[in-house]
């Protein structure tokens, strides 16, 4: 066995891990080169895939590199359903419209992590979709209410007297059914997936399958200081431009850098210590360390030439308030800056706009804009925020 092989073995069962089932079992397994099936589900509930899902993804291309196979299940049905694992109120249905919608470019952004053309994709609905009653009953008998309701966020919503629907309480059933159905070794997902991994193997042995492995991986807070999630729009996505990528990093509190660096990047942990040591003795500001933190993420998506393009955009426009030279332009010229801020992509609906406006943040020229009804006139910038331009045509 190589020590380079051991070495990403290491890290893979170590580095931004919450818990594992079986570590031991699973580590021979890997030290042995089994092929084995790695399996990594994702709902569409929205459009973007953050940062915050490229956490596991990352120890899927490690997987790779051991030569495992990758099955990645969209769950285009359990994305309607709505998993509410994370959630402290109950999640409502998706159409099935939006769920086909979001998960349009799904693929395009896996991407841009793992080896996308060895990986079996499955979309959920092939076999939950299928499922009658009997099969339902049976499988539902594999667990308790009780297992359910000592669930942390389940419980406290029980005691408040809120609402728990019967369908939150089939979620884990249908994602537990996704493991039988791919014959899975392994489940990666987020601590807060535990429950659910877990009903992926009482599944398995109903099923007379060897139960999966699991690990999971500590969540990551995102811009806002809460878990990253798209429900509450804090997220880095690996869709955002380099320019917005890099511009959000660095919005990001000091005290998550070391955090990044370890669940977000590709850099040795050695050298993530060593500027964990360096921050924390002075031989580094917080600044310059967030500016390395952003040339890696965005790097990682963006290759070498989108984190230089990210960084010189920032540098120059939001550190030093120049105006951008590569804005696009906008037929908007006579029009109100409501108008003109949804004509442009800038807002997406008339109270969209006016809550920025109202929030200071609208320029025209440089000015902030109080006036809903202004008129725009051709050659003037409208900026949103601090990273977003366009000029008027």
């Amino acid at each position: 066995m190589s020590n380079e092989r051991k070495a990403i073995i290491d890290d893979l069962l170590t580095r931004s891990v919450d818990q594992i089932i079986d570590k031991v079992h699973l580590e021979t397994r890997l030290l042995n080169k089994e092929p084995l099936r790695i399996k990594f589900g994702i709902d569409p509930t929205s459009p973007n895939v953050h940062i915050g899902r490229a956490v596991p993804l990352l120890k899927l291309k490690k997987f790779q590199s051991l030569g495992c196979k990758i099955i990645l299940i969209i769950g285009d049905f359990t994305g309607v359903i709505g998993d509410t694992s994370d959630k402290n109120a109950e999640r409502p249905m998706l159409s099935r419209e939006v769920v086909k919608e979001n998960l349009k470019t799904y693929i395009d952004q896996f991407k841009k992590i793992v080896d996308i053309d060895s990986v079996e994709v499955h979309y959920n609905s092939e076999w939950l979709g299928k499922l009658h009653y009997w099969e339902l009953c049976e499988q539902a008998d594999q667990f308790s209410l009780n297992e359910f309701n000592s669930r942390t966020n389940i419980k406290k919503r029980l005691d408040s007297g809120s609402r728990v629907s019967l369908r939150e309480l089939m979620y884990p059933m249908m994602q537990g059914y996704d493991s039988v159905m791919v014959k899975a070794d392994v489940e990666l997902g987020g601590s807060d997936q535990w429950f659910n991994l877990l009903a992926g193997r009482t599944l398995q042995k109903h099923y007379k399958q060897a139960p999966q492995d699991i690990l999971t991986n500590t969540l990551i807070e995102g811009l806002d200081g809460r878990k990253m999630s798209s429900s509450w729009g804090n997220t880095i996505n690996l869709n955002d431009e380099p320019k917005e990528m890099y511009g959000k990093v660095m919005t990001l509190a000091d005290s998550l850098m070391i955090k990044y660096f370890e669940a977000c990047t590709e850099m040795p942990l050695k050298e993530v210590a060593t500027l964990e040591d360096q921050l924390k003795t002075g031989k580094v500001s917080p600044r310059d360390l967030k500016a390395l933190l952003a040339f890696e993420i965005t790097k990682l998506y963006w290759q070498e030439k989108g984190a230089k393009e990210g960084q010189d955009y920032f540098e120059s426009v939001i550190r030093n308030k120049e105006v951008p030279t590569d804005m696009p332009f906008f037929n908007v010229a006579g029009l109100s800056i409501v108008d003109a801020l949804i004509a442009s992509g800038l807002a997406e609906s008339k109270s969209d706009a006016r809550r920025t406006i109202d929030g200071r943040g609208v320029r025209i020229d440089g000015e902030v804009v109080i006036d809903y009804e202004g008129k725009l006139t051709s050659g003037s910038v409208i900026q949103k925020g601090k990273r977003h331009f366009v000029r008027v045509k």
